[in-house]
């Protein structure tokens, strides 16, 4: 069990100190930042990659 923790310690570590440097890059907030990744970013991908998937499903069929 330590060592799940440990692994998702280090996960939530290294997210966490991403956002912070992609906040310093576009000299944004670490709160601004969240906001465009987890209410415009997440769900725009969400939405698009079933659409990309099933689009390039349907097309690849044509070769079988």
């Amino acid at each position: 069990m330590e060592t799940i923790n440990t692994l998702f310690k280090f996960i939530y570590v290294y997210c966490t100190d991403f956002i912070i440097n992609i906040s310093n890059i576009f000299g944004i907030s670490y709160y601004e930042t969240n906001l465009i990744v987890f209410c415009f970013v997440y769900p725009f991908l969400c939405v698009l990659l079933p659409i990309v998937y099933y689009t390039l499903k349907i097309k690849n069929k044509k070769y079988d």
